[in-house]
C-alpha cells in the first residue's frame, strides 16, 4: 500500500474538491507522459493503478523478436524468456518499466502533468460551483477598486468584479466590507471563472426577499412582478396562493421588520409593496400607490391604459420626475396615461352626469314607478272582479 500517496491525494481531494478517481487519472497520463519522453513513443504503455493502496504498476507491451531493430517495442527473444520461459518469437510479453529508471526531464513533465490536470480540475470544480449560484445572492468581501472603477468582490474561493454599470450611483465600500450581491453571470476561461455581480439587479430584490419571507421562500407568496430605479426605489407585486395569507402583510413583516431589513441591506432604497391581479385595471391602480384613482381604462390588447387621479393627486401619481408613473408602466406592462379629473373632462376621456340628464333620469324613473304602480292595482280590481 502505498500510504503517502493515499494521504496525499486524500489532502488535495478535501482542500481542492478533485475526486480521487480524476486525481488518479492525472498520475496516469504523467506516467505514460514520463514513458513517451524516456523511451520516445508510449503507444504499448499500460498503467494499471488500484484505487483501494494506491498502488501503481507500468508496463510496456514489446514483440519478441530475434534481432531488436526498436528497442521500445521490441524485445530479444532471450530476454523475453526471462520473463516468460515459454515465450517464443512473434509473441507479446509485458515488460515491467520503474519509473525510478526515468531521467529528470522526464519525471519533470510527469510532474507538469499532475499539477496542469490539478490546475484544470479546480478551475472547472470552481466553475461548477458558481455556475449552479448564478441568478442568486451571496455575501462577498471588498477587495480593491480596479482602473476601471470596478470593483474586486471576494466570495471565498474566487473573485469577482462588480462593474461600474452594476454599482448604484452614490454607494461607496470600504475596503474588507461585507456586502450582498446579485451574481449575473459566470464565463469559464483558462484563468479560472470569470464571475461578473451587480448590486442594481431587480432580482437583488427578489432573493433578498426570499431569504427574509419565509412565505415567499416557501412558495406560498409569489412575487409577480419588480420594477426598480437602483437606489431610489422599487415597486414589487405580490400574489398569495394561500387565501388566509395577506401577502403584502408577510413581506412587510411584524412593525416592518422583513421590509425594513431589505431597505437596509439597499442602503435606504424606498420599496412599495402591492396587491397583484390579474384585472389590468385594478393592477395599474395598485402600481400607482400610493396616489388615489378614480378610473382606469386599459386595454390588454394595446397593453395601453389611460388612468384619471383626483386633481390634486396628479403630481403624486407621476411622481418626482415621472419616477411613480415610470415604475407602474414597468411593473404592469402597460404605457400610461395619467390625467387629471378636470384634464379628461376637457377632453372628452371622462364622462360624468350632469345636472339635467340627473333630472330627465329621476322623472324616467317616477312614470316607470307611477305605470308599475296602476298596473298593479288594474290586476287587484281584475282579481276582486273575478272573486264577485
Amino acid at each position: 500500500m502505498n500510504k503517502e500517496l493515499m494521504e496525499a491525494l486524500d489532502i488535495l481531494e478535501k482542500e481542492k474538491n478533485i475526486s480521487k478517481d480524476t486525481l488518479l487519472g492525472a498520475i496516469e497520463q504523467s506516467l505514460i507522459q514520463a514513458c513517451k519522453n524516456h523511451f520516445g513513443k508510449a503507444d504499448n504503455v499500460k498503467v494499471n493503478i488500484n484505487p483501494e493502496t494506491c498502488d501503481f504498476s507500468v508496463f510496456a507491451e514489446r514483440t519478441v523478436v530475434e534481432f531488436v531493430d526498436d528497442p521500445a517495442m521490441e524485445i530479444s527473444l532471450l530476454d523475453a524468456q526471462k520473463i516468460n520461459i515459454n515465450a517464443a518469437v512473434g509473441d507479446v510479453v509485458k515488460v515491467e518499466i520503474h519509473s525510478r529508471e526515468f531521467g529528470r526531464i522526464a519525471t519533470q513533465n510527469a510532474k507538469n502533468v499532475i499539477l496542469q490536470k490539478i490546475r484544470e480540475e479546480e478551475r472547472k470544480v470552481l466553475y461548477d460551483e458558481y455556475y449552479g449560484k448564478e441568478k442568486e445572492v451571496v455575501t462577498g468581501i471588498v477587495q480593491r477598486m480596479m482602473g476601471n472603477k470596478s470593483i474586486s468582490i471576494n466570495l471565498g474561493k474566487v473573485d469577482a468584479t462588480l462593474s461600474e454599470n452594476e454599482q448604484v450611483k452614490g454607494e461607496t465600500f470600504e475596503s474588507t466590507e461585507r456586502i450582498k450581491v446579485y451574481i449575473l453571470e459566470v464565463k469559464d476561461t483558462p484563468k479560472g471563472p470569470r464571475i461578473l455581480v451587480s448590486r442594481t439587479h431587480p432580482g437583488l430584490v427578489k432573493r433578498l426577499f426570499e431569504s427574509e419571507v419565509a412565505e415567499v421562500r416557501s412558495g406560498t407568496v409569489e412575487i409577480k412582478s419588480i420594477a426598480r430605479e437602483a437606489g431610489s426605489r422599487t415597486k414589487i407585486a405580490v400574489w398569495s396562493n394561500d387565501p388566509d395569507v395577506d401577502p403584502v402583510g408577510a413581506c412587510v413583516g411584524m412593525n416592518g421588520v422583513r421590509v425594513n431589513a431589505v431597505v437596509n441591506e439597499l442602503r435606504g432604497e424606498k420599496i412599495d409593496i402591492i396587491n397583484w391581479d390579474e384585472n389590468p385595471a385594478l393592477l395599474i391602480e395598485n402600481a400607482l400607490s400610493p396616489a388615489k384613482v378614480i378610473a382606469v381604462m386599459a386595454d390588454p390588447d394595446e397593453k395601453t391604459a389611460l388612468v384619471v387621479v383626483p386633481d390634486y393627486q396628479l403630481s403624486l401619481a407621476i411622481g418626482k420626475e415621472g419616477q411613480n408613473a415610470r415604475l407602474a408602466a414597468r411593473l404592469t406592462g402597460f404605457k400610461i396615461d395619467i390625467k387629471s379629473e378636470s384634464q379628461a373632462r376637457e377632453s372628452g376621456d371622462f364622462y360624468d352626469y350632469d345636472e339635467d340628464e340627473d333630472e330627465d333620469f329621476v322623472e324616467d324613473s317616477e312614470e316607470i314607478e307611477l305605470e308599475m304602480e296602476s298596473a298593479e292595482y288594474e290586476g287587484e280590481a281584475d282579481a276582486n272582479e273575478y272573486k264577485e
